[in-house]
């Protein structure tokens, strides 16, 4: 694949903004001086659905500060295929990662399609910028690794790594920093969360030395199952239980083949997703106060006005909503729709934003904080004039989610477990509006949210030929786009 050039003159950058925002390919985004470009923290969690976003002041206390994007989906509710989305903003269908490993995922395919070769790290750090990189990569990255290099890989663009593999135990692990593999053991102090958070800290400290910009990028594990709480929150939260809406252990109306005909949840099923809820509730304790941690060491280091915070998740997920065990992968807003905070400079305090955006959007909005250009195969849109207080008025309209499936990966830590959900390959569009889904077996789904908000009642069945044939060409529309330009026009579609 042809690349865009990624070191460009500041004078250029802003020829080609302007020729952009011209053309109607990008918005026009706001060039910082070579002097004043923001930092950006971006802390990055691990399956974080919303529901726990009520146990977590510092979160709350980020949303007072800043703007909460409250349509905010990701492309493809499994951790690698969306956090390659996030690095690169492109679909899974331009990435080529649709699943957590094999012959469509992982990292080995993402790196040996030269998918790192451009991603917001070798944009901001080509811009200047300090870049970090701390926790959890892409599924199947080993630190130990040397990809048949004389040391340990690190990927390209990032000044610093400090990155673990297998880091759901949270205790007992490897980290490659910046091309030495240290173990870390089960000592309280050893916790990964806590690491990280450390080490985020000094790097902000030390960027801010060095009157240099920088780009944090601290992502967890947590609250991914085992769903491990620091061991001074194991005992947290006695007697908390999980949330039971309408959509829990309740089938929707003409489900889906995959979901059709699932029992009932037993008691013990019950049980058990009461006993996981209360977990992941303490395992987020730490990455609450990982939050402080690094807005602390910001504030410290002189540098508060000069950045944006930045809180998210790789996926949702789902605990008893729709008769399913623990999981993702579905297209239901439980497993796609997740948080997104942002607080920094120009953006104003208290604020919701109701724009269908994306993960996609995370890499153009980087780059064009950072004053670097959005190359043209980036599929996402900067969100940087939502930002600074846009009305969101000729924003996309539609969100795209595809899905590899199912899942049959034994090693696949997202494997899942029976009665979890693992729905076969499908695509599916999200308005602020409804929701429609194409499986592969030829199974649709359609649910009117404004009137449904759980999503409990299919309506395919009852829609028009002609209308089920605006649907599929606006899913057409969508999974066929390959540039920024044509995926906006396609998103607004449907």
């Amino acid at each position: 694949m042809t690349r865009s050039p990624r070191i460009l003159t500041p004078i250029v950058v802003v020829l080609v903004a302007l020729l952009a925002w011209v053309t109607g390919t990008q918005a026009m985004p706001t060039v910082p001086s070579a002097t004043a470009r923001p930092n950006v923290v971006f802390v990055l969690t691990d399956d974080l659905s919303w529901n726990l976003i009520a146990h977590m002041p510092q979160v709350q206390r980020l949303q007072a500060d800043g703007v909460t994007f409250n349509d905010y989906t990701v492309t493809d509710s499994l951790c690698c295929p969306s956090r390659s989305s996030i690095f690169t903003g492109r679909f899974p269908h331009d990435t080529g990662v649709f699943t957590n490993g094999g012959a469509d995922g992982g990292f080995g395919y993402f790196h040996g399609h030269g998918e790192e070769k451009q991603t917001f790290a070798t944009a901001l750090q080509s811009s200047g910028y300090r870049t970090a990189m701390m926790g959890k990569y892409l599924n199947g990255y080993l630190p130990a690794d040397t990809q048949g290099g004389t040391r340990p890989y690190v990927p390209p663009g990032w000044s610093e790594w400090d990155v673990g593999g297998n880091g759901y135990q949270e205790f007992n692990y490897d980290l490659n920093e910046n091309h030495k593999v240290v173990h870390y053991g089960n000592r309280p102090q050893d916790y990964m969360v806590d690491v990280l958070a450390g080490k985020g800290a000094n790097f902000i400290a030390d960027s801010a030395a060095a009157h240099q910009p920088f780009m944090l990028e601290i992502a967890t594990f947590a609250p991914h199952g085992p769903y491990t709480p620091a061991p001074r929150d194991a005992d947290s939260f006695p007697g908390l239980t999980a949330p039971r809406g309408p959509a829990f252990d309740t089938l929707p109306s003409d489900a889906p083949s995959w979901l059709a005909g699932r029992t009932p949840l037993s008691d013990a099923e019950k049980t058990a997703i009461d006993t996981g809820f209360r977990k992941r509730v303490q395992a987020v304790q730490s990455v609450d106060r990982l939050l402080a941690t690094l807005r602390a060491a910001v504030a410290k280091a002189g540098v508060a006005g000069d950045t944006y915070v930045v809180f998210s998740s790789d996926n949702g997920y789902h605990m008893g909503q729709y008769r399913l065990n623990p999981g993702k992968m579905t297209a239901f807003d439980t497993d796609i729709r997740v948080p997104l905070v942002v607080a920094g400079p120009g953006v104003a305090p208290g604020s919701t934003n109701t724009s269908q955006v994306q993960n996609i959007d995370l890499a153009p909005t980087f780059q064009s904080l950072a004053g670097a250009a959005v190359p043209s195969d980036v599929d996402g849109r900067s969100l940087t004039p939502l930002l600074r207080g846009g009305s969101g008025a000729g924003w996309r309209t539609t969100s795209l989610v595809e899905h590899h499936g199912p899942d049959a990966l034994p090693d696949d830590p997202d494997l899942p477990a029976p009665n979890s959900g693992n729905p076969p390959t499908y695509s599916a569009i999200r308005t602020g509006v409804y929701t429609y889904v194409e499986y592969s077996d030829g199974t649709r789904e359609y649910y009117d949210r404004t009137t449904d908000p759980h999503q409990l009642h299919n309506l395919a069945g009852t829609l028009s030929p002609a209308r089920l044939a605006e649907l599929h060409s606006a899913v057409t529309g969508l999974t066929t786009c390959h540039t920024g330009a044509t995926c906006w026009t396609a998103g607004h579609s449907g």
